[in-house]
């Protein structure tokens, strides 16, 4: 039976794994848990830092927490008395009495809202950027967070660094909306899977041009293996045959190796 994230509900074997853009590393790995057997992925994980150390269902963490562990129980039920009841009765109490008098403008400019319940503190949002039209000023306005706020939780100096996120993080401590303005990939998680075979590809090839990923990707329509294994035979050729690479043109540069294949020179 196939294992699928508890928190997103996602086949593990779908799931395309977050990668940091400096290391080329994923963020997180997948989690099973101990107390339940349940998986959480490494992009909840990455979004959510919390379920590293925490189950949502168990309501338990590995590490010390000032919150009770395991799930609440309930509040206990007594039922009421009878001299309650006869109290409580709506048939016992007046009616309440009405004024005619209306509400001063001070009461409604300033209406006295309840404190807010104290909780578990919000979690910060992850926004998914759209460089046409998103930027720090916008995004500012659109959650109405400070801009050095934006600046401080994403760890970016100068504002034209944004142009290279594809996510920023939305802090909780001034948005309380707690959702995202713009919660999935705005070219789509399909454009976004194959960007990440492609990333993933330039990796395992140490091939730095994107255009000879796309290249052997789009033959074998994006398997991974396939388009590997491909780039390898053809690298293999290419030893084994070196005069006629040189004949050719080719082998003059090492991210040239490995396109005879589809450039029709094989």
């Amino acid at each position: 039976m196939e294992e699928s994230c508890c928190t997103c509900a996602t086949l593990l074997k779908d799931v395309l794994p977050q990668y940091d853009s400096k290391s080329e590393k994923p963020k997180a790995l997948d989690r099973r848990l101990d107390c339940c057997g349940r998986v959480i992925c490494g992009n909840c994980i990455a979004d959510n830092r919390r379920f590293a150390t925490y189950c949502p269902f168990c309501q338990v963490s590995t590490t010390p927490s000032p919150l009770p562990q395991g799930p609440r129980d309930p509040p206990s039920y007594t039922p009421p008395s009878s001299s309650s009841k006869l109290k409580s009765s709506p048939l016992s109490q007046d009616p309440p009495s009405y004024s005619d008098e209306l509400p001063s403008y001070s009461s409604l400019a300033n209406p006295h809202t309840p404190p807010p319940e104290k909780g578990q503190p919000a979690e910060d949002v992850l926004h998914f950027l759209d460089h046409q039209h998103d930027s720090m000023t916008s995004l500012s306005f659109r959650y109405n967070v400070p801009i050095a706020a934006l600046r401080k939780a994403n760890n970016i100096t100068s504002d034209h660094l944004l142009l290279a996120r594809r996510t920023v993080i939305i802090p909780a401590e001034y948005y309380k909306g707690g959702v995202s303005l713009s919660p999935r990939p705005v070219e789509g998680e399909e454009e976004e899977r194959r960007k990440g075979i492609v990333r993933r590809w330039m990796v395992a090839c140490k091939v730095s041009e994107y255009d000879v990923a796309l290249l052997y990707l789009q033959q074998v329509d994006y398997d991974l293996e396939a388009a590997v294994e491909a780039y390898k035979d053809d690298e293999r050729w290419e030893k084994e045959h070196p005069m006629e690479a040189n004949v050719k043109g080719k082998g003059k540069t090492r991210h040239g190796v490995g396109r005879r294949r589809y450039t029709g020179q094989r």
